[in-house]
């Protein structure tokens, strides 16, 4: 049996004059030891998902099992069961490092030392800070124990809502590699993020956007699924660049990624010499143009427009 299962989960929100519909009968299921990633940008449904899913919140229809229990009627068995890492740091700040891991061991009927091998790895990184009031560690550290509080338990499912916002890169690349880590232990993680770059460290993934899910597939197939020749575009005129590729016609899309601009035409045809026109057109300067390979951020833009 799948450790998520989640079937057509309908969650609106009412205000006094309009209805927001946060998720739009979703649907998919997670296998036992996966790294299953939500993908989306803000607004797109993946923490009012990662609540009903925690017991958190009530969807207005739909079904969902989490390692085996129903949301609904077996909360009780589900909150033993999973460890959730909410997007916001939600620790006790005027509690130490130490005081807060005790605390959620003692909330879970455990101990530290009973669970240790478990958050070794990442609590032997801040143990030297045990005393620090935990609203004076940085990011990175905030993380980690938090992940640490989330796992003192060892559940049998972890779900992390953003977990790397706002960190650095260097502590991004540690977090992914303690949650590959994690997976080598038989813990079923589901992790949401707006980074579209971290889709390719997930297992599958499934793309959401305002409350609909895109497509569910590894992130190999999804990029394979993107059927037309695109191609990337630079210039000293970036702005201009994109507004001028935009008015053409033959244009389907364009988007600025970085340093370049990715172009899709209607038609796949002489792609390198519309470029080139519509360039000479602007009188362009430091014009250079080259065909690439979609990532997951292209793919998500393509069915965007579907």
């Amino acid at each position: 049996m799948p450790a998520v299962v989640v079937e057509n989960i309908v969650k609106n929100y009412r205000t006094k004059k309009t209805v927001v519909e946060a998720l739009k009968s979703i649907s998919f299921s997670v296998n036992e030891g996966e790294i299953f990633g939500l993908i989306g940008p803000d607004g797109a449904g993946k923490t009012s998902l990662f609540r009903i899913l925690t017991t958190l919140l009530l969807a207005d229809s739909g079904k969902a099992l989490v390692d085996g229990y129903d949301v609904v009627k077996d909360y009780k068995q589900i909150r033993n069961r999973v460890g959730y890492m909410p997007g916001r740091f939600s620790l006790y700040q005027d509690l130490s490092v130490q005081e807060n891991l005790e605390f959620f061991a003692t909330i879970f009927n455990t101990t530290i030392q009973k669970n240790y091998d478990l958050i070794k790895d990442i609590y032997q990184q801040i143990e030297p800070f045990k005393n620090r009031r935990a609203g004076q560690l940085s990011g990175g550290m905030k993380q980690k124990l938090a992940l640490s509080c989330a796992l003192i338990h060892k559940p049998a499912v972890l779900f992390l809502d953003e977990p790397t916002t706002g960190v650095d890169a260097v502590s991004r690349k540690e977090f992914w590699e303690m949650l590959h880590r994690l997976k080598e232990q038989g813990i079923t993680i589901l992790v949401s993020t707006a980074y579209m770059d971290e889709a390719g460290l997930c297992e599958r993934v499934a793309l959401i956007q305002k409350g609909k899910i895109l497509s569910i597939n590894t992130p190999e197939a999804i990029t394979k699924q993107f059927n037309k020749p695109l191609w990337a575009i630079k210039a000293d005129e970036m702005f201009d660049l994109m507004n001028l590729i935009r008015e053409d016609p033959r244009v389907e899309s364009c988007f600025p990624f970085g340093q370049y601009h990715h172009v899709v035409f209607k038609s796949g045809n002489n792609n390198r010499e519309e470029l080139e026109q519509i360039s000479k057109k602007g009188n362009f300067t430091g014009v250079e143009i080259k065909k690439i390979q979609a990532n997951i951020e292209d793919c998500f833009m393509a069915l965007m427009k579907e």
